[in-house]
């Protein structure tokens, strides 16, 4: 079996949460690797919050257009059928309610499914972008993110205490240890990682998870 690194394991998971028609958003850095990893059978259209509707990767062979890039600048390619828009007809897009997920990283989640991805106090930061609109526009929010940050810290928590960029309104939760759900202001384990245990999610995650049927499925 071919080996994933973590940032490919989470964008794996997260895949499986879009379906067969939705039109989505993706974030800067994993959850843009999710398209990676859609089922044969599930095409969906990608909206870029800087004005593409319909984007795509640059098909092999093909050259690149430095005046078509994603919202991170990094150079794209529009499928057949999608179209450019002014950054207002986008945002309206994402404000309105049309998206029908959005996947994003997060520097914190906590049980309320709020969460945090703009700012670490004390550091340089370049403002939150388009982040709280996709956080209020989107039907459906996936965080996909690593369980803990760099230096060890679990970055699910009990309350987060970075500034928010949402509030109650994520509904998946996509590390490479587990999937939660957030759901009535708890957090529900929904599926492991392969080669781990419900203790291993417990000891790195500073919040409290609801087993549910899911302790019935694995005692």
């Amino acid at each position: 079996m071919k080996f994933l690194d973590v940032r490919s394991i989470i964008a794996q998971r997260a895949a499986k949460l879009l379906a067969d028609g939705d039109l989505v958003n993706l974030g800067i850095g994993i959850p843009t690797l999710c398209t990676k990893y859609l089922p044969p059978q599930v095409h969906i259209t990608l909206h870029s919050e800087n004005g593409i509707i319909g984007m795509m990767a640059i098909p092999k062979g093909q050259p690149v257009d430095k005046h078509v890039v994603d919202a991170g600048s990094a150079p794209v390619s529009v499928v057949p059928g999608g179209f450019c828009c002014d950054i207002g007809f986008s945002f309206a897009i994402m404000r309105g309610g049309h998206l029908d997920k959005s996947i994003i990283g997060a520097l914190q989640v906590d049980v309320t499914g709020s969460f945090a991805s703009w700012e670490i106090p004390g550091k340089r930061t370049y403002g939150m972008g388009g982040a709280m609109d996709l956080a209020v526009g989107a039907k459906e929010l996936i965080v996909a993110m690593e369980h803990k940050a760099k230096n060890g810290a679990p970055r699910i928590l009990e309350q987060c205490t970075f500034p928010l960029t949402g509030r109650n309104c994520v509904k998946y939760i996509v590390t490479e240890m587990c999937t939660l759900k957030c759901e009535s202001g708890r957090l529900l384990l929904v599926e492991l990682a392969k080669g781990v245990s419900v203790a291993d999610v417990l000891s790195s995650t500073a919040a409290t998870i609801d087993l549910g049927t899911f302790s019935d499925l694995i005692s």
